[in-house]
């Protein structure tokens, strides 16, 4: 099983990169009964992108296998494949990434790609964050004033950044303002949204999702971001 994804995963990451730097191709030609499955389990924010159909339909011209995408949160995919229940993972939690290949699950990891986290709300502004490039800032804000936050909460790579925003502005954040969606990022922006909260999002998804939201950037820019 490991070496068949150590392959899958050294193609499928070429094909990624080759995407990047090159028009589609043409059709392999390969017949449906002879490609493989690979399960690739990726977050939600890639799909919410849009950029997984490209990047499928792409290596699926290239290569002999039928691509089965799972969208989960960085930390449900890396358990999946640490349960030898995913192929190759697509996720963006750097400090997990590494303690999965420290413990000896993985075979290859590349950066193919980046993303970067922005911090929005609604027009109002309740808190006063807009233009502040400090996220432990804006969170201290937020919280002080208990305007309504809302948190994936679901062990995702978005989540984990937005909770260690909060552990280096010293806050265990609780109460009425803040709640959790246990959902995806287009699910978690509808509900920010809806209830007029502030909330950590990936740039990619919010880009796509903007003309549908309600919702301003707050706060962009932090390195730590």
């Amino acid at each position: 099983m490991r070496r068949n994804a150590a392959v899958a995963l050294a193609v499928f990451l070429t094909a990624v990169i080759v995407s990047w730097g090159i028009g589609g191709c043409g059709s392999s030609g390969i017949p449906e009964e002879d490609r493989s499955e690979l399960i690739l389990a990726t977050t939600t924010s890639v799909l919410d992108s849009g950029l997984l159909d490209e990047l499928v339909a792409r290596f699926e011209e290239r290569y002999p296998y039928r691509v089965k995408a799972i969208a989960v949160g960085s930390g449900a995919a890396l358990l999946m494949a640490r349960q030898g229940e995913a192929d190759v993972t697509i996720t963006h939690e750097p400090k997990a990434e590494k303690e999965f290949m420290d413990a000896g699950y993985g075979e290859s990891r590349r950066e193919v790609m980046y993303n970067d986290f922005i911090i929005v709300g609604p027009a109002a502004d309740p808190a006063g964050i807009k233009g502040t490039q400090d996220a432990v800032e804006a969170f201290e804000r937020i919280s002080s004033s208990q305007a309504p936050f809302v948190s994936r909460g679901d062990a995702s790579g978005t989540n984990a950044m937005e909770l260690s925003v909060w552990e280096r502005a010293g806050i265990q954040p609780s109460g009425e303002w803040y709640s959790e969606s246990g959902q995806g990022m287009g699910y978690t922006l509808r509900i920010a949204e809806e209830t007029g909260a502030y909330t950590l999002t990936d740039r990619a998804t919010f880009i796509v999702l903007d003309e549908a939201l309600d919702l301003e950037v707050m706060v962009e820019g932090d390195e730590g971001l």
